[in-house]
């Protein structure tokens, strides 16, 4: 090794690639061996349980009612949105299709009340009837 012109000291720069080398061999192989994360949810699925048969369709005509509270019923079984939403598909596909009577309680919120009606509106249904008008008779 030379150092110059002045052989009596040492080189004052280091030689640093091979530091940087083993360094990212080992960076390398960290990433290598770190363990790939999933990124996974849980989901309770429901259970197909055939003892609990939905409300079965009536082919003359069905009845959905809103309580004081804004729980759905189809023919007097609660249901929720999506499931009346196929319900009434359901009635679409039966030839001739279903009545369908709407009856929501007078102390029901109208926001779930034109929540309902905009499904039944969606699900194209022809046949609606409102049910229990009178009650509303001496009102105005």
């Amino acid at each position: 090794m030379s150092g110059g012109s002045d052989d009596g000291q040492p080189m004052m720069d280091l030689n640093t690639t091979p530091l940087i080398d083993v360094m990212l061999v080992l960076l390398i192989m960290f990433i290598i061996t770190i363990p790939i994360q999933t990124h996974a949810v849980k989901v309770d699925l429901p259970i197909n349980d055939p003892n609990n048969q939905p409300p079965p369709i009536d082919p003359q005509k069905n009845k959905v009612t809103i309580d004081p509270a804004g729980t759905i019923a189809w023919n007097g079984a609660p249901v929720d949105k999506v499931t009346l939403q196929q319900y009434l598909e359901a009635t679409k596909a039966i030839n001739p299709e279903p009545e369908l009577h709407f009856q929501p309680d007078p102390q029901a919120r109208y926001a779930r009340v034109d929540e309902v009606l905009a499904v039944i509106k969606r699900s194209g249904v022809t046949k609606l009837g409102f049910i229990g008008n009178e009650q509303y008779r001496n009102d105005f």
